[in-house]
């Protein structure tokens, strides 16, 4: 199947198929006399992995990571394991931090009069120097 083909059959945009083939993730498919590329089934299958995987939020990096373990028959489940646990404690640490930047939006709205008048806590905020301790 051609590119437009593999994009719907797995989900992954065209562009983003190329991309992937651009930086080594996914290896370049077969092309015809035309210079057309031609997607396997087993293409699209490595596609829809890699799809799965960037909608858990892993990175590129470990994504290639989990393609190559995928790969390889002789694996250690535990070596998956880890590299998804260690995943599991970016995505817990990045949602702290989503959570504290609420509170801390929250808080500066509920101290803003949100009237005609210039004075504003969160443009305030905003406009502080940063100092070692709030970097």
């Amino acid at each position: 199947m051609n590119i437009g083909e593999a994009a719907k059959a797995s989900g992954v945009s065209a562009k983003m198929i190329r991309y992937y083939e651009s930086i080594g993730l996914i290896p370049a498919p077969a092309r015809t006399a035309a210079g057309y590329r031609v997607y396997s089934d087993s293409d699209i299958h490595t596609l829809r992995f890699v799809r799965r995987a960037r909608d858990l939020g892993f990175s590129v990096e470990r994504i290639s990571r989990l393609l190559a373990l995928w790969q390889d028959r002789s694996r250690a489940s535990a070596d998956v394991k880890r590299l998804a646990l260690a995943h599991v404690e970016e995505l817990e640490r990045k949602a702290r931090d989503l959570q504290e930047m609420a509170e801390t939006l929250k808080h500066l709205a509920n101290t803003c009069h949100g009237d005609s008048r210039p004075d504003c806590p969160i443009i305030a905020s905003l406009a502080e120097q940063p100092t070692p301790h709030n970097r």
